[in-house]
This record gives structure tokens, C-alpha cells and sequence, in this order.
């Protein structure tokens, strides 16, 4: 065998050596979650210098085309910081939204963009991924049901592949406006009262089509659920999570995932957790939080287990199943990564 060829067998022997070592190595730290869905935290991963590019409260977060993370914080230094999956920030933007809070990222061909929800400035906003507002939604005075602009705090957006979009008013009057590409209002649903087809803290929508027919999942944060309505905003299913004050569900593939806020209620600070279900809306795992339990097929009350987050207000899942976590009024920290295992 000549030299080269030596050399060259060696170093793949020694690679393939490193790669098998790799995958059969334990992972470092202790192990969060149940059944098939457990992960390792890392706490430092979206660490930044706070002098430089500090958060406030860390909201919401996506992940591009590109692979990149965007963060969106109520920071006016700077409201959107941009990492890449290892936590290296590549670029920042924004200083014109005080009450930054919902960020979803709109699919248009070969082009994204975001939607911003302000609860601040009682609008919504469309911008491309660099920060340019290609549009504004003001508050909904038409439909007759709002008297002040300040009556509409939105918290977030649903985006259909049509170019529709879903704003849910979970601050506000809680309803969920369903507006046309290009910012018509539709319809609306929802809104205050004591039926199962109101809503209380909408604090969150999302499209999911996981059972081949689009519908739109709405998070009633107060009384622990997500539920279910057509697209024309009839109620079809509500999706029980007793003692999980839930903010919006966002899912990748078969999954349901979401952060939650609080434990068993909003008023005990501190005892959040991220919360994952399956494709039949059952709970397999709860990050830091007790292991689902269902009795006779209900779902037992959930509560935090291990105070490893504080109170979590949004989970991004990357191409490789990792978790990102932002956290809201805890400590100003940024986000922790959570890796699968």
C-alpha cells in the first residue's frame, strides 16, 4: 500500500472511529422530558452582551429558510436579533416596537416575511426579514365592536397558504379577525363570554394541518386548552390541558408544542414548562414539567416539576427537532436551547 493511501484509510478508520464514539456517547448534563421527546439544556447558547444588544422580555421565535433563528424581544435597542442554530447572532434590527410580542413567519413562493403584533401600539405589522413594514393593520374600528384603538392589543398571527391571515386579539376583546392578503377584514370570531366558542386570553393561533384539512388551533390561556374551529371560525374540538396555562401551539411535523406560561394558573410566578403532544393531541412529554398522566383517557393536571424555566412564552423547533425557548419576565435572559436526545 503506497503512503498516501496509508494515510487516507488511516484517517477514515480514525473519523469513522470518532463518529461511532460520538453517537453512542452519553449526553452531558441531566436529561429533561418523557418517553421519546427528552432533551439537554443549554442555558447560554443565545447569551449576548447586554450593553450591546440587550432583550427585555424575550417573546417569540422562528426559523427561517436559511436555517437562522429570529428572536423577537420588546427592546427598541434592538427588537429582532437574528442567531444562527450554535448561537452566534448575525445580525439585529428594530427600534420601533415597544410592545413587540407575537412573531410568525409567512411562507409567499420563494419569498418570507414576518408578522409582528404590537400591544403596545395596537397594530400588527408586515415586514420582510430585514425589517422594512410592508404593511400595517390598525384596529379593526369597522367592525363596530372596538370604541378605542386601545381596546385592541393583538398577540399574534396565523398565515394560511393563501395569504390570509388570522390576528388574534388576546389582549384586547379577544376576538380572532380573519383579514385577506392584502389586509381586507373578512370575518371575526371569538371574542369575551361564557360559551365554549368564546375565548379567554387568546393569546395564540396557529394553522394546523396535520389532519389534511386546514383548521385553526386558538389558545384560551385562562381556562387551560386549545381549541379547535373550522376556517370559518366554528368551534370543533377543545383540546383540554388542565393546569397548563398555555401561550401559542406551534407545530412541526406530527407535534404539538407549547410553552407554558404558568402552573396551575396565572397567578403563581415562576412555575412554567414546555409542554409537547402528538398527533392525536395527546401529551407525551412536558420539559421540566410532572410526566403526563391519563386516568380512564383524561388527562391528568400538569404542573411544574423541575424549575429549570421560569415563564416560558415561546418554543421554536429547528430542522434538527432542537427546542429554542424565550422566556417572558425572567431575568431578561435569552433564549435557552434544548437539544434532543
Amino acid at each position: 500500500m503506497k503512503r498516501k493511501e496509508f494515510i487516507k484509510n488511516t484517517a477514515m478508520v480514525s473519523t469513522s472511529f470518532f463518529i461511532m464514539k460520538d453517537l453512542f456517547a452519553k449526553p452531558k448534563g441531566p436529561i429533561f422530558g418523557h418517553h421519546n421527546m427528552r432533551y439537554t439544556m443549554d442555558t447560554k447558547w443565545g447569551q449576548l452582551n447586554p450593553l450591546k444588544n440587550p432583550v427585555n422580555d424575550c417573546h417569540e421565535m422562528v426559523q427561517d429558510k436559511k436555517g437562522r433563528i429570529l428572536l423577537l424581544t420588546n427592546e427598541t435597542k434592538n427588537n429582532v436579533l437574528i442567531y444562527n442554530k450554535s448561537g452566534k447572532l448575525i445580525n439585529s434590527w428594530g427600534h420601533e416596537f415597544p410592545g413587540g410580542h407575537g412573531l410568525t413567519l409567512a411562507n409567499e413562493g420563494n419569498q418570507e416575511s414576518l408578522f409582528i403584533t404590537d400591544t403596545d401600539r395596537h397594530q400588527v405589522f408586515k415586514t420582510t426579514l430585514d425589517g422594512k413594514i410592508l404593511m400595517t393593520i390598525d384596529c379593526p374600528m369597522e367592525t363596530g365592536l372596538y370604541h378605542k384603538k386601545e381596546e385592541f392589543v393583538p398577540t399574534e398571527v396565523a398565515v394560511a397558504d393563501n395569504g390570509d391571515f388570522y390576528i388574534a386579539d388576546g389582549y384586547g376583546l379577544q376576538y380572532v379577525l380573519h383579514y385577506n392578503a392584502s389586509g381586507k377584514l373578512l370575518d371575526y370570531f371569538g371574542g369575551k363570554g361564557s360559551e365554549m366558542k368564546h375565548l379567554d386570553n387568546a393569546h395564540g393561533v396557529t394553522i394546523d394541518k396535520r389532519g389534511g384539512k386546514p383548521t385553526l388551533l386558538v389558545t384560551d390561556r385562562t381556562r387551560n386548552c386549545f381549541k379547535r374551529f373550522d376556517m370559518a371560525g366554528n368551534l370543533m374540538e377543545v383540546i383540554a390541558l388542565p393546569g397548563a396555562c398555555v401561550c401559542r401551539p406551534v407545530i412541526k411535523n406530527d407535534y404539538l408544542y407549547a410553552a407554558v406560561l404558568r402552573s396551575p394558573d396565572l397567578n403563581k410566578n415562576g412555575s412554567g414548562f414546555v409542554t409537547i403532544l402528538d398527533k392525536d393531541n395527546k401529551v407525551i412529554s412536558n420539559i421540566g414539567g410532572t410526566a403526563p398522566l391519563y386516568t380512564n383517557g383524561v388527562l391528568q393536571p400538569m404542573s411544574q416539576a423541575a424549575q429549570i424555566l421560569l415563564n416560558p412564552h415561546d418554543v421554536c423547533i429547528d430542522d434538527d427537532e432542537n427546542l429554542y425557548v424565550a422566556q417572558w419576565a425572567s431575568g431578561k435572559v435569552y433564549p435557552y436551547k434544548f437539544t434532543r436526545v
